[in-house]
């Protein structure tokens, strides 16, 4: 029996069983379909579409190859290229996925070999810091001083995500002579912009389809108490456990490892901005996955001094 035959009868049995969960639950499935879609649109385009549409622009305008000389330092670390630097320093600015997006896009601008790119997966799609320290530090903790920290520990956990897994170079690094890099380009502003627009709307409403969805995953998750039921929602759906943090050592515990993980609906996002990039998702995976125990390790060793 073939990988697929084995999984498609339980993958079947769940779609149904999710089905008539769907109509024995549709009112309150209802109701999380329109929060999800409330959270869209009054907190996630708001804050997305615009550096999704900037980074899009950065990239075609040539951002990329303007700050590989000067942070080429940084990136050596990595063994990556200097315009690799773009997709982090975007990544970590714009939230989740532009750091992804910039990736894929640095890719098919053939500025970075897919070895690159697929290493840079590992550590520069990241979240912003309003939401660390305005969403969750002012939010949950009260303190503007707490979200500082948790960006701080989440910037450095993706750092350290990279040394350890972004460094690792395949065979490919050894042809990245062979590829052509095109020249500093020179191209015009309107069609650029509106091809930036264009591109950030795309990625912005699949973004907001993969909310929507795993919203109204979580809502079964969401009926659970205590700390295990905030941590299931949060792996899944990372917006719907921040009301549910508390305001103590294991809510900035959760609050950074979750940040850091991003959630199974984050991941989905990216795999939807990689499409037809030709890039694997794999890696961003067990970055995120790294990234989230470096961060509980992290706010583990500094929550005595953080915290009152």
């Amino acid at each position: 029996m073939t990988m697929k035959a084995r999984w498609q009868p339980p993958v079947l049995f769940l779609l149904i069983a999710g089905l008539f969960w769907l109509l024995a639950d549709s009112a309150d499935v209802r109701g999380a379909v329109i929060e999800g879609l409330r959270l869209c649109a009054t907190s996630i385009i708001p804050a997305l579409f615009p550096f999704l549409v900037l980074s899009s622009l950065l990239i075609s305008l040539g951002f990329g190859e303007w700050v590989a000389q000067p942070l080429s330092g940084l990136m050596t670390m990595f063994r990556m290229d200097g315009c690799a630097a773009s997709a982090l320093i975007l990544g970590l600015v714009g939230g989740y996925p532009v750091g992804a997006r910039t990736t894929a896009e640095l890719y098919r601008e053939r500025l970075l070999s897919r070895d690159e790119a697929e290493r840079l997966l590992t550590f520069s799609n990241n979240s912003n810091p309003a939401f660390l320290i305005s969403v969750l530090g002012v939010g949950v903790f009260h303190s503007v001083r707490t979200g500082v920290w948790l960006w701080l520990i989440h910037v450095l956990s993706a750092l350290l995500t990279g040394l350890l897994l972004g460094r690792r170079e395949s065979v490919a690094r050894k042809k990245r002579s062979a590829i052509p890099r095109p020249a500093f380009r020179s191209v015009r502003l309107p069609d650029a912009l509106v091809g930036a627009v264009q591109s950030g709307l795309s990625a912005q409403l699949s973004i907001c389809a993969f909310v929507v969805f795993f919203y109204v995953l979580a809502l079964p998750l969401r009926r659970l108490s205590g700390l295990p039921g905030t941590t299931a929602v949060g792996i899944l759906e990372l917006f719907s456990a921040t009301p549910r943090l508390t305001c103590d050592r294991a809510g900035f515990l959760l609050a950074a490892g979750l940040s850091g993980w991003g959630g199974l609906s984050v991941l989905c996002q990216t795999m939807a901005v990689l499409s037809g990039s030709g890039l694997s998702a794999r890696n961003c995976f067990w970055g995120k996955a790294v990234q989230g125990i470096l961060s509980v390790l992290l706010a583990l060793a500094l929550s005595g001094y953080v915290l009152p």
